[in-house]
């Protein structure tokens, strides 16, 4: 009768551990999974949009715009500063898709400047930046420097730029050869860009090729045979005492062999 009892607790215990479990799954089945967010699209004709705040109270939103084809377009910059209640606009003609924007102040006067990173769709993929600085509600656009014509012959796009000390720094991979047939040659090209006075300038810090520097050729110079110098031959100089007296003897010897008349 013992056993028995505890064989009826044993069904029970069971049957609620079970009742609850089951409960504890339809609870789980019936909890709400929370949606992953989704990005707002942008209404046409905009094409991207980005939001920054240079400082409190000041944003900068840059929109990339136009209908058709994506290869060009429109940039718009609109700058809102809710402290000083000042808002302005600016903008131009884009080249390519807008890939990033960048907020500096390289010449560190206090005033921002917005860097629009664009991508054209061309042969080689070329960048384009286009750069402004604002002070307070005035914006003036600044002239950022082309690639030089040697840079450009091993140039082929897939550039990563990124700030860094105060400076905007700019890598790309070294191409040989042109059109399709071009091959990355394990090589990267890096420029570092800086600001004074509202004017760029552009440092070459890519790492020194080694392989590429001219040694200079050691010419081995002939040795030139060494002349024998030779001695001259030292006559020794009798002295005029000793010549005297030998000239006195063969006078006297002369008259001692002449004969009588």
């Amino acid at each position: 009768m013992f056993s028995t009892r505890y064989q009826y607790i044993a069904i029970l215990f069971c049957c609620v551990a079970g009742g609850l479990a089951s409960c504890t799954q339809d609870e789980k089945q019936n909890t709400p999974v929370a949606a992953a967010p989704v990005k707002a699209a942008l209404m046409a004709p905009f094409r991207y949009h980005k939001m920054i705040e240079s400082s409190p109270g000041k944003y900068f939103d840059v929109f990339g715009w136009g209908r058709g084809k994506d290869s060009s377009g429109a940039y718009m910059i609109l700058h809102s500063d809710s402290t000083g209640k000042q808002y302005s606009n600016t903008g131009g003609d884009l080249e390519g898709s807008i890939i990033d924007i960048y907020n500096t102040d390289m010449n560190m006067d206090g005033n921002p400047e917005i860097l629009i990173e664009a991508k054209a769709k061309d042969t080689t993929n070329h960048v384009n930046i286009y750069a402004y600085e604002f002070r307070g509600a005035k914006s003036q656009k600044l002239d950022f420097p082309k690639l030089t014509t040697k840079t450009k012959k091993g140039y082929r796009g897939d550039d990563n730029f990124y700030i860094k000390d105060g400076s905007l720094v700019r890598e790309f991979p070294i191409y040989e050869g042109s059109g399709k047939n071009a091959k990355p040659t394990g090589k990267k090209k890096i420029l570092q860009y800086s600001l004074r006075n509202n004017v760029f300038s552009v440092n070459d810090i890519s790492p020194v090729d080694s392989s590429a520097i001219k040694k200079p050729v050691i010419v081995p110079v002939a040795k030139k045979p060494v002349a024998k110098v030779e001695k001259p031959t030292v006559v020794e100089k009798k002295s005029t005492k000793k010549k005297k007296k030998q000239k006195e003897e063969t006078h006297t010897k002369k008259r001692k062999h002449k004969p009588r008349d």
